[in-house]
């Protein structure tokens, strides 16, 4: 019987009496269990198959659900009617939106010019037929002239979306890929009042955002996070899938929760004649979801966590002469926090900038929100590939709003009344 590998346990044992080769066997297990620890962590960041790219975040106008039945010489002639049609039903549908009743109808050349996109959410083609669901995608400046409408008025500060889809109990975000989370990527979050931050779920996604962090109360942590992703807060939509039996109709519990502290902003349920209705039923919570959420910013609900956002304040001795020694002028507060007299001194200025693409407009638009005295920055004229014109509030003067932006690291540029930024 030959001896064990490691020596036995003596009395009057030291350590001087282990041999150097026991000592190699303790050092190569911890090796392999460092090793197995760094590939657990390693497989959890590099898997790409969990996250799914956000689409559809620019400011166009956006029109859904259009049903098209046409038939053609062929399945492109048809296919190309069915599209056309679509462009028609679709801005019918979208002046009655926003102007509550039916616009002029439009000629074929005009909404090809204002028609930036159509989204195919269902189609079935034949030899000559087509039939499908679709979606058209408006110009926002193009098609706002005819519609009337200017520039968003109202902007929620940038707030990180963590999507909870809890199937059997088990709550997840980005471990693997849901409905819910597709559905939240595929919405146009150009047209709601909410600056939603979305992510892909790639990468440290995974390890960050998941749902134990939402139930963390801690603020330190959560601006650690908060900074990464350029957000001022966050907001957590939970969706609860109930099954009742395989193949039968299943039931959705959908809630809105706002804040470190997860606030309950709301609540609803949908349901659905079996599973294969689940993406239609995520795609129209998504959308109620949204509606809560806007609801809640203009009843001054969604209020930003002041220890969330750790920008320097407007000193009194950085505010114009006329308002630091005017103490009536100064915004005051009633017991509940909400301000009971508008900012004097609050001013409107016109900022251009470049806008290559759809992620620079968001990125520019939450540095300039983020400068000192800054209460608003919102996109008036979007020109994707030139330059766009943004409208900032700013509590003080030109000079004051161009200081506060080179701060953020632009280089600004002073002319006629206006400023244009650049990095």
């Amino acid at each position: 019987m030959t001896a064990a590998a490691f020596p036995r346990f003596t009395p009057g044992l030291s350590l001087r009496s282990f041999a150097p080769r026991d000592w190699r066997w303790a050092a190569l297990f911890g090796l392999f269990f460092a090793v197995l620890a760094i590939g657990v962590v390693e497989g959890q960041i590099s898997r790409g198959d969990r996250g799914i790219t956000p689409i559809n975040s620019s400011g166009d106008f956006m029109a859904s659900g259009i049903m098209v039945d046409v038939t053609g010489d062929n399945a492109d002639d048809a296919r190309e009617k069915g599209w056309r049609e679509a462009q028609r039903k679709g801005w019918a549908q979208l002046y009655r939106r926003i102007n509550g009743s039916d616009g002029p109808a439009l000629g074929d050349s005009v909404l090809d010019g204002i028609v930036t996109a159509i989204v195919v959410e269902q189609e079935q083609i034949g030899p000559r037929r087509y039939v499908a669901r679709l979606g058209v995608q408006f110009d926002r400046v193009r098609a706002g002239q005819i519609l009337g409408v200017s520039g968003r008025t109202l902007r929620s500060p940038p707030l990180l979306v963590i999507p909870v889809y809890s199937i059997d109990g088990i709550p997840q975000v980005f471990e693997q890929r849901s409905a819910w989370q597709r559905a939240w990527a595929e919405y146009n979050t150009g047209q709601s009042a909410i600056d939603y931050v979305r992510t892909a779920g790639t990468g440290a996604d995974t390890l960050l955002l998941n749902p134990g962090q939402t139930g963390r109360r801690g603020r330190v942590w959560w601006r650690v996070i908060l900074d990464q992703y350029g957000a001022a807060d966050v907001l957590t939509p939970i969706a609860r899938v109930e099954y009742s039996y395989p193949g039968g109709p299943i039931k959705g519990t959908f809630t809105a929760r706002f804040g470190p502290d997860n606030k309950l902003i709301g609540s609803f349920t949908m349901t659905g004649p079996s599973p294969a209705a689940l993406p239609d039923m995520m795609e129209k919570a998504v959308a109620r979801m949204d509606t809560i959420y806007t609801t809640a910013l203009a009843e001054g609900v969604l209020r930003t966590d002041t220890y969330l956002v750790l920008e320097k304040p407007v000193e009194r001795e950085d505010l114009p002469e006329e308002l630091a020694t005017d103490e009536e002028g100064l915004p005051s507060e009633t017991d509940a926090g909400v301000p009971t007299t508008a900012p004097a001194g609050v001013q409107s200025f016109t900022v251009q900038y470049s806008s290559p693409d759809v992620e620079s407009v968001t990125a520019t638009e939450r540095a300039v929100a983020g400068a000192a005295g800054v209460q608003s920055a919102s996109t008036t004229s979007l020109a994707l590939g030139g330059t766009s014109v943004m409208r900032v509030t700013f509590r003080g003067d030109l000079a004051a709003l161009r200081a506060a932006l080179a701060a953020r690291g632009f280089n600004v540029q002073e002319g006629g009344g206006q400023l244009r930024i650049s990095r």
